[in-house]
């Protein structure tokens, strides 16, 4: 997935359970008759799968990764071209962006996850009687939550998932009761090295709200997109405490290479180590990583307090 469409604005409903008795229908070449089934509330209405599917096929590198975080690894056969982790998951040449039914239906999956409606695989999936889970990029971390408590239904693995969510918001919680000083404190979250960032009301931006952090990029959002283009000029006048580079594997910036853009050296975060590379994945999924993105938001603070 590319960073900023991963965190589009599109809301996740809140998992529903309904389980019952009956014959299952087999789409997937596997013997399903008889099994028990859940249905999940998506953001493509309720979905109904087997108890614990056999054949999963994910589209969503967010996705990969929190199905192999519960345990439902093992019941994953092939995943999108974007989803490198973990580095066990069965990568294929499937494609998130440009999603090709055929090829997902090769697999004999008896449940698709995505996190995009893209060439309207959701409904040319939905008429050869394959379940898929539409689960959007996350507006804030209850959705992520949400999501992840829909994919443990899902799966088989909703105590596993829960535990998850727990551990998650209890690894965040820690993290910014430690760094409750940064109030005030101004930073850049650049995307790529054009100059794109995010604003507080994206699901990046409300993550590092959590520090009381001031993002410059607020008052650029001319268009109210949530991510807007920088320019130099503005850049270099609001002179941010810290620069966070989410473009390390994309666009290969690091601290030295920032320094050499016109101008740069003299901002404070370059002068003062207030620079803070990023790993591209881990800050724009909303995923069981998400705890290690707040983690380097925390550690950047207590630097520069």
């Amino acid at each position: 997935m590319r960073p900023v469409r991963s965190l589009g604005a599109v809301m996740a409903l809140v998992a529903a359970l309904a389980t019952g008795c009956g014959g299952g229908t087999d789409t997937s070449g596997d013997a399903t008759s008889g099994a028990k089934t859940v249905t999940v509330q998506a953001a493509n209405g309720a979905v109904t799968v087997p108890a614990k599917p056999e054949r999963i096929v994910s589209l969503s590198p967010a996705h990969t990764e929190t199905l192999f975080a519960i345990g439902a690894g093992p019941q994953v056969v092939a995943v999108d071209d974007y989803s490198d982790h973990p580095p066990n998951a069965p990568k294929t040449k499937l494609s998130g962006f440009k999603p090709n039914a055929e090829a997902v239906i090769e697999y004999r999956p008896d449940l698709v996850v995505v996190s995009d409606d893209l060439n309207g695989i959701v409904k040319a999936l939905e008429k050869v009687k394959i379940p898929v889970l539409l689960e959007p990029a996350a507006n804030n971390l209850d959705e992520a939550y949400d999501e992840i408590r829909d994919l443990g239904l899902a799966t088989g693995h909703s105590d596993e998932a829960e535990k998850l969510v727990t551990d998650m918001q209890a690894s965040i919680k820690e993290t910014v009761d430690a760094s409750s000083k940064a109030k005030g404190l101004t930073y850049y979250h650049e995307l790529d090295n054009q100059l794109h960032s995010v604003t507080s009301k994206t699901f990046v931006g409300q993550v590092y709200g959590l520090f009381g952090l001031r993002n410059i990029a607020d008052e650029a959002d001319e268009a109210s997109s949530g991510y807007p283009q920088l320019s130099r000029e503005f850049l270099l006048k609001q002179d941010p405490d810290l620069i966070f580079l989410a473009d390390t594997k994309c666009c290969g910036q690091n601290a030295g290479t920032i320094a050499k853009r016109p101008g740069w050296s003299d901002l404070g975060a370059v002068k003062n180590g207030g620079v803070v590379e990023l790993d591209d994945a881990i800050a724009s999924r909303w995923g069981p990583r998400l705890p290690e993105f707040v983690k380097a938001i925390g550690a950047a603070v207590q630097k520069v307090q």
